[in-house]
């Protein structure tokens, strides 16, 4: 078994255990660690491929994104933050395992180049191939329908989740500034006539 072979192992076994986690687990910061876990181990799987364009987009975009994404979804759940400031503790175990095997990881990967055993495969094309320019050249030739239904479904799911965050509430209070403007004296005001009562004897 070469060392290439064992660190895809490696990298498989950690990005399954991971996945399991993010769906079993049900603290929502332990299951954001676990899946940033999981990404940075698929883009591990990527380098092995010689995708370095896919790990890296892998790592800059999914990572970013759906650490962002959480803060919003936390957020907008209404998340007791003191409770979480109180558990704040039972935090540091899941965050350093997950920091402990990106770390073991990202030196496997650097490793390989080193310990490997033989040299890479040659590059189709000579020195200068570009995996990213085949990549951008099959993504809008090949597959140029496809990756505009992707697009499609990502935009309609776009707007679904405006919709769904902009939706009518009964229990939010509105304000329409054009009956504001259009508000009358009467509407407002009205003022009573009562009569005086008078005191028996005076």
């Amino acid at each position: 078994m070469t060392f290439e072979t064992l660190v895809f192992y490696a990298f498989a076994t950690v990005l399954v255990v991971a996945a399991a986690l993010v769906v079993t687990t049900r603290n929502p910061v332990h299951a954001a660690l676990w899946l940033v876990l999981s990404f940075f181990s698929a883009a591990g799987l990527w380098l092995l491929l010689r995708a370095e364009f896919l790990a890296l987009a892998l790592v800059l975009v999914y990572v970013g994104a759906v650490m962002v994404l959480f803060l919003f979804v936390v957020m907008m759940l209404d998340v007791n933050f003191d409770k979480l400031r109180e558990r704040f503790r039972s935090y540091i175990p899941v965050a350093a395992t997950v920091g402990v095997l990106v770390l073991v990881e990202m030196a496997l990967v650097l490793l390989g180049g080193y310990f490997g055993e033989g040299a890479p495969p040659p590059a189709p094309a000579g020195a200068g191939y570009s995996n990213t320019k085949v990549l951008g050249a099959q993504i809008y030739t090949d597959y140029a329908y496809p990756f505009e239904i992707a697009a499609m479904v990502l935009l309609v799911a776009i707007i679904a989740a405006i919709a769904l965050t902009h939706r009518h509430r009964r229990a939010t209070k509105y304000q329409n500034p054009a009956e504001q403007v259009r508000v009358r004296r009467s509407d407002r005001l009205r003022i009573l006539d009562i009569p005086v009562e008078k005191r028996d004897g005076s």
